[in-house]
């Protein structure tokens, strides 16, 4: 049974999730499950994966609603610009980047010394952007180098 503490209904204040527009929800649902420890709070209608402090909630695409005028909702398409993605911080990149293949994910690289920290990137079933990061040199003071400037 689920209770209120499993879902992402505060009695106070706010919580943040994350909703993601999927194709196959039940292949999304078993991707966040598997790879990230998530629970399963909710199957669908939306699905929600509860994962450590935080929620996923998937649901499939569609048309403009009451609330929502004249948005669309789909998954990214290969090529589409990215302007968001989830931002996951562990304790230990390489424990989690070795179990995280050993279960299939993709990664877009192997985790990368960026200074402030060690960080790479996968992708979920639908194309979504996840970048993997632990904090190392910005424990320290010591941050990512700015990008050049392009004046």
């Amino acid at each position: 049974m689920v209770t209120r503490d499993d879902l992402p209904a505060p009695q106070q204040g706010l919580v943040v999730t994350h909703f993601l527009t999927v194709r196959d929800i039940e292949v999304s649902r078993r991707f966040y499950t598997d790879i990230f420890g998530g629970q399963v709070v909710l199957a669908e209608n939306p699905a929600v994966v509860r994962i450590a402090n935080s929620w996923i909630i998937m649901n499939p695409g569609g048309g403009p609603t009451p609330d929502k005028p004249d948005i669309i909702l789909r998954p990214p398409e290969p090529g589409d610009p990215v302007s968001a993605f989830l931002n996951v911080r562990v304790a230990d990149i390489a424990a989690f980047y070795a179990d995280a293949r050993a279960k299939g994910a993709r990664f877009l690289t192997e985790p990368l010394d960026r200074k402030a920290e060690l960080r790479c990137y996968l992708c979920d079933p639908d194309g979504y952007l996840i970048e993997i990061g632990q904090a190392t040199g910005m424990l320290h003071g010591v941050f990512a180098d700015r990008p050049a400037s392009s004046s």
